[in-house]
């Protein structure tokens, strides 16, 4: 699981079948190095700024209801944000 902060939104006229109906999110990781930013399905409705949990690779598609060709899928969206301590 990755914890991530939602950056923007992708807007796609033109995509997979199986990709209608989520939203793809630009997130950049809370920790570590923010030029690993990466896109992410989203069907929870997390919005810009939003903290968010992100499930990667194959842990992410059993998070789905069919087989969606993607990396990662918001499974979260965070309260709080956390000690960065």
């Amino acid at each position: 699981m990755l914890l991530g902060k939602v950056k923007g939104n992708i807007i796609s006229t033109r995509k997979h079948e199986r990709l209608v109906g989520y939203k793809l999110l630009i997130v950049e990781p809370y920790y570590g190095n923010k030029k690993d930013t990466l896109i992410a399905a989203d069907r929870l409705g997390a919005g810009l700024g939003e903290l968010v949990l992100l499930s990667q690779g194959s842990p992410a598609l059993k998070a789905l209801d069919n087989d969606v060709p993607i990396d990662a899928v918001v499974v979260g969206i965070v309260d709080s944000e956390p000690d960065k301590g």
